[in-house]
Order: structure tokens, then C-alpha cells, then sequence
């Protein structure tokens, strides 16, 4: 009678050397026929075409949630008063950052994030802080979004008009 290791050992064996021979006669064909080095070199392209192109579709995809998203936010419209905007600011960062915790949820993130830049007195000030505080993923979709709203005005600024870099420094030279 065959013992089991056996068995297990002459198995391991054929596979092993079956590995081995297809990749010494997938190397010599790689080697020496130009047909085979051909038909590898397109493959690949086709393969990177076909994943630039699915990229591109999910890119199509997202932008498409996104704009509807923006539509959907904009036709439930925003507070109006002083002190409902901020009430509102404050829950809509606040839960943008809770939601920026998980990856898988950064478009909800980013909608939180810019419902609360829509009802912001100065948007291009608070644009400015998120550049430095979200994660750049939710900041990338949260560009989508503001591209897409025409009537978000990130320029307005609470200087007044003052623009603060060409105040000269006063300081040791």
C-alpha cells in the first residue's frame, strides 16, 4: 500500500515540474520567436487601453453622481438666517468629518463638506482651510462639486477688497 506522503509528495512534484517546464518553454519562445514577443507587447497595450477606459467610464460615472448630487442639494435649498446657517455649517463639517473617517463613504463626505462652503460667509477663506485639513481624495470630489456650481462664489473674500499679501512686513531685515 502507498502512504499518503508519498502520494502528496509525487503530486507536489508533477505540479512543480510542470511550473518549470512552462516557464523554460515560455521563456525560449519569449527568446526566439518575434511573433510571440509581438502578440505579448499588444496584449499588454490592450490590457492598459482597457483599464485606462474603465477609468475613465468610473470618472464619467462619479461626476455624474456628483452633479446630481449638487442638483439634489441646491433644490433643497439652505438656511436663510444668521443664525440657522450657522447652526448648519457646524453639523454639515461636523459630519463631514465623522464621514471622512471612512474611505468608502468620501462622497458623502465631500457633499457634507460643501453644503456647509455653500452657507460659509466667504467661501474662498473656508476653501483654504479645507485645503489643508480634509484628505485629499474627499478634497478632489469636493473640487468636482464646487466646479460644478456656478453660483458658489469663491472669491469673495471678508478683507473687503484688501488684498493682505502686498502689506509690507515690518520685522528685523
Amino acid at each position: 500500500m502507498v502512504s499518503t506522503t508519498t502520494v502528496v509528495t509525487a503530486t507536489v512534484a508533477t505540479a512543480a515540474t510542470g511550473i518549470l517546464a512552462y516557464a523554460a518553454y515560455f521563456d525560449y519562445q519569449r527568446r526566439n520567436q518575434v511573433e510571440f514577443r509581438r502578440n505579448l507587447r499588444r496584449n499588454e497595450r490592450r490590457q492598459v487601453r482597457a483599464e485606462k477606459e474603465e477609468q475613465e467610464i468610473s470618472s464619467l460615472k462619479q461626476r455624474a453622481a456628483i452633479k446630481s448630487l449638487i442638483d439634489e442639494a441646491n433644490e433643497e435649498g439652505f438656511p436663510q438666517g444668521v443664525e440657522e446657517r450657522e447652526a448648519y455649517f457646524n453639523e454639515q463639517v461636523m459630519t463631514g468629518e465623522m464621514l471622512s473617517q471612512d474611505p468608502s463613504r468620501k462622497v458623502e463626505s465631500a457633499l457634507a463638506f460643501y453644503k456647509g462652503l455653500k452657507v460659509y460667509p466667504a467661501p474662498g477663506d473656508l476653501i483654504k482651510i479645507y485645503d489643508s485639513t480634509v484628505p485629499k481624495p474627499i478634497l478632489d470630489i469636493l473640487a468636482d462639486m464646487i466646479a460644478h456650481d456656478s453660483s458658489l462664489d469663491i472669491t469673495a473674500s471678508r478683507t473687503g477688497g484688501i488684498d493682505l499679501g502686498n502689506i509690507p512686513n515690518v520685522g528685523l531685515d
